[in-house]
């Protein structure tokens, strides 16, 4: 039996590969984490493929939740796709570990050691336009007798550094300050100079500067 033959490290391919759709789902952009995911999927069904033990079908449906996945993203919508998504990805690996009991386990525990990373990290990464699909906004008015908890209509005019490229959403450190910014439409990249020139609720809107 080789190494990778072995189930704990099959276990911490497959967190590394669900950890890494979490945080693109989180921050709708490639980073060290998702190159990560990158390679220990192909490890993981690379290995898988060249012992016989997977089909070329079971491959496709993976690749196919991740391509629902990155749809969803660019085209977000009401996250039936990252649903579908998921889905098949969850349904590829249980085939590729055997289909048994087993394989169900395995899965199912790798899955939870990526949620548990995840929750752990959440907060410090950059909100996308389909996490905040996610994520129930404070809708509440100031007339209503609320107050609401951040308010962002004093970053009009203030500028600041790109943090993680916009696509259109993304992180720029506005104020001294990290803040989930969206661009105008165009893509912006990291350490680009951007301005504030509206904010809509949570929705803090910028546009590259002249100077960049």
């Amino acid at each position: 039996m080789g190494i990778v033959d072995m189930p704990l490290l099959q276990m911490l391919l497959l967190a590394i590969m669900f950890l890494a759709i979490f945080v693109e789902i989180k921050t709708g952009g490639m980073g060290a984490g998702v190159m990560l995911g990158i390679v220990a999927a192909g490890v993981f069904w690379g290995s898988q493929y060249v012992k016989g033990l997977v089909d070329l079908y079971q491959i496709a449906i993976f690749l196919l939740g991740i391509l629902c996945i990155i749809v969803e993203i660019l085209l977000p919508t009401v996250g039936l796709l990252a649903g579908v998504g998921v889905a098949a990805m969850l349904y590829s690996v249980v085939l590729a570990l055997g289909g048994d009991i087993n394989a169900i386990v395995a899965m199912a525990v790798s899955f939870a050691a990526a949620v548990v990373i995840f929750a752990l990290i959440v907060k410090k990464l950059p909100s996308s336009k389909l996490w905040n699909k996610f994520v129930l906004k404070d809708q509440s008015t100031s007339s209503r007798g609320y107050v609401s908890a951040v308010q962002e209509d004093d970053l009009v005019g203030k500028r600041g550094t790109v943090l993680t490229e916009l696509r259109p959403s993304g992180s720029a450190r506005i104020d001294g300050r990290p803040v989930d910014v969206v661009s105008e439409g165009a893509f912006i990249r990291k350490g680009e100079e951007v301005e504030v020139i509206s904010v809509h609720g949570s929705r803090v809107v910028v546009r590259r500067t002249e100077s960049s």
